[in-house]
Parts: C-alpha cells; sequence; structure tokens
C-alpha cells in the first residue's frame, strides 16, 4: 500500500526523464498529470520553493544521507 495515495489528485512535473513512464505513474496513482513548460519554473511553484530552501541550507555537493 502507497501512503497517501488517496491524497495525490495532480501531478506537475517537468519533461525529465524521471516520468518517461508517467502512464504507469497516473495508473497507480489515479491522478491527473500535467507537464510544466520548459523553463517555466513558476508552472511548478511548489518543487521551485522546496529547492530553494534545499540551496539556501545544504551546501552542494553535501551528502544527503546525513539530513533527514
Amino acid at each position: 500500500m502507497i501512503p497517501y495515495i488517496n491524497c495525490v489528485h495532480t501531478i506537475t512535473t517537468d519533461n525529465g526523464a524521471e516520468f518517461a513512464e508517467y502512464l504507469k505513474v497516473r495508473k497507480k496513482t489515479n491522478s491527473m498529470i500535467y507537464f510544466a513548460h520548459p523553463y517555466c519554473s513558476w508552472e511548478k511553484g511548489a518543487i521551485e520553493n522546496a529547492n530553494k530552501l534545499i540551496r539556501q541550507f545544504i551546501p552542494k555537493e553535501s551528502d544527503l544521507t546525513k539530513y533527514t
């Protein structure tokens, strides 16, 4: 069982290779998947905000296993 599966209604992602099999993800989560346009970071605001916070507090090339 996938935790919080009933909370996922939409997924907005970029056009990266990690979502090449987006149809499988859509079927498993029963959610709509939207793809943001290239170089339009405002179309996926939540992840861009998370990335900003990570960059602010964790130095580049840090070992992420040291963080919870």
